[in-house]
């Protein structure tokens, strides 16, 4: 019985399709490259890219920034608010950058400062009712955009690309894991 080898998917040649200003990352990749190298730095130019056009979005139709959105995000997320520290997580930033994100949403009547009622040495941050409702139709909109941005990827595809990159995930979680108890025992 003779087996017959599959043609391999061919390759997208990017930097053709994409040329020399608008391959952002990928052009740190050479052709000896590990995949996994490659991989990454797809990811990071993939990210780029969506990231740079919602920056543009958001501060051309709404004014605002991208911090101040994932700011009001978070706090949409969490109806009964949070504590400085706990926002500060979330968004993956120091407590100095989300300090003066919240200084200008509270000033703009969007966020308020109470006071915690579980520890009266902190305050939870949270929505207006004019945050939440400008935080809606601004998401609605960026919700809009991202949909947009996956035009012409087809359903399949995108399913198959949210769980191979959820396999991911847990596979970064387990080798960080690894390293950490690693780490511990020296």
């Amino acid at each position: 019985m003779t087996t017959v080898a599959k043609p391999r998917p061919k390759r997208l040649d990017l930097l053709k399709l994409l040329g020399e200003d608008s391959i952002g990352h990928e052009a740190r990749a050479a052709s000896g490259d590990r995949l996994a190298l490659k991989v990454w730095l797809r990811l990071l130019a993939c990210n780029a890219q969506i990231e740079t056009e919602v920056r543009k979005r958001l501060r051309t139709h709404f004014g605002i920034t991208l911090a101040r959105f994932d700011c009001l995000a978070q706090l949409y997320r969490h109806p009964d608010g949070l504590r400085m520290n706990a926002l500060s997580r979330y968004l993956m930033v120091t407590g100095g950058n989300v300090t003066g994100l919240t200084d200008e949403l509270v000033k703009e009547g969007l966020v308020v400062r109470e006071d915690d009622p579980s520890d009266r040495r902190s305050f939870r941050i949270k929505l207006t009712a004019p945050g939440r409702r400008v935080f809606e139709r601004i998401a609605a909109e960026h919700e809009r955009w991202v949909v947009e941005l996956f035009a012409g990827v087809d359903a399949a595809s995108q399913e198959a690309l949210f769980e191979q990159l959820g396999q991911l995930r847990l596979q970064l979680a387990k080798n960080q894991s690894a390293a950490d108890a690693a780490r511990a025992q020296v």
